[in-house]
């Protein structure tokens, strides 16, 4: 009886286990993927993972389910990253690179800033096949696959005060993403860079535990951070890249039409994600100018960013082994 009582009980949990690793199904089999989202529905990275959904369906043509949980329910994009890795809890979603870094050395140089040249270069890189060898890498090392390329923002600075040159922004404390290279590169351009969570940025610059940070209008306007910094200076120090990501674990369990599906809307939900955020940008900085919520200054010394940055690039790209990707990048027309 002992041992009968185990065996169901083993059973029980490996029943149990497989449930919460396999996209879930309803009593017709229709198939349940779990994506995740730090914002509400009008984000436009959430808006671009509706559209990820919209082109799978349409592109499938039988019935799935899409289970997205909004404004960080389930954590940060670090978090989705890893529940993707492993194939549970998060199954899709939208991740800043310098998340990837643990997996892939070459990751963060998506995110590194004064990498491209405009937003044509931009575009012309995330058109083309110059990411790949990156993109090979994360689904060796991490399981993710990236099937589409969205983001569009252009990346300034929120300020408490004006900050127009090099000597007002020399010694800022800056908040940056987790990447070294976000580290090294403000620092070469005489700032002062601190890694704090996203999550936690309106209240370290209002309490004064950093002084500045650095984000797109729509992350101004969703995290309302002109209320602590309505001094934007406008380094246009980085045009956003945010992989659309998918657990490769849960790809492999879905049926091969499905996976089709999911490879060619990646990339058509990246390219209208593209779209939106880059028109929406200045539109929506435009707008919270004119209601007064907050400010913008030129900064006066823009080419000497440039100058000041460009040997940290270069040698970061060596120290990744990624001088190939960096020269395909650069050579993107």
């Amino acid at each position: 009886m002992k041992r009968t009582l185990l065996k169901t009980l083993g059973a029980l949990v490996l029943g149990g286990a497989a449930a919460f690793l396999l996209p879930a199904c309803s009593a017709d089999k229709t198939i349940r993927i779990r994506g995740a989202a730090q914002f509400d529905e009008s984000h436009v990275h959430t808006r671009t993972l509706r559209k990820f959904e919209e082109l799978v369906k349409q592109y499938y043509g039988k019935p799935v389910v899409f289970d997205l949980h909004l404004n960080s329910a389930l954590g940060l994009e670090k978090d989705y990253f890893a529940y993707m890795c492993q194939g549970i809890s998060v199954d899709y979603g939208t991740v800043s690179p310098s998340h990837m870094s643990t997996f892939s050395k070459a990751a963060p140089l998506m995110d590194m800033p004064f990498l491209f040249r405009d937003a044509a270069h931009w575009n012309k890189v995330l058109e083309g096949d110059a990411l790949q060898p990156i993109a090979d890498e994360v689904a060796g090392k991490a399981d993710v696959m990236l099937v589409g390329y969205a983001g569009g923002g252009t990346r300034n600075l929120i300020v408490k005060r004006p900050v127009t040159n090099l000597a007002e922004l020399k010694g800022l404390n800056i908040r940056v993403m987790g990447a070294p290279i976000q580290t090294r590169i403000f620092q070469a351009i005489q700032a002062a860079p601190t890694v704090i969570a996203y999550n936690e940025i309106y209240n370290a610059v209002q309490t004064g535990v950093i002084d500045a940070a650095e984000n797109e209008a729509a992350g101004m306007q969703q995290m309302k951070f002109y209320e602590v910094g309505p001094e934007i200076s406008l380094t246009q120090h980085a045009i956003t890249v945010r992989p659309l990501c998918f657990s490769g674990k849960t790809f492999r369990r879905l049926p091969a039409d499905l996976q089709a599906a999911i490879i060619r809307a990646g990339r058509e939900a990246g390219a209208w994600g593209r779209q939106a955020e880059s028109s929406e940008d200045a539109a929506i900085l435009a707008k919270l100018k004119a209601e007064g919520k907050l400010r913008t200054h030129p900064f006066k010394q823009r080419d000497e960013l440039l100058r000041l940055a460009e040997p940290v690039k270069l040698a970061y790209a060596r120290e990744i082994d990624a001088e190939k990707v960096y020269a395909r990048i650069q050579a993107a027309q």
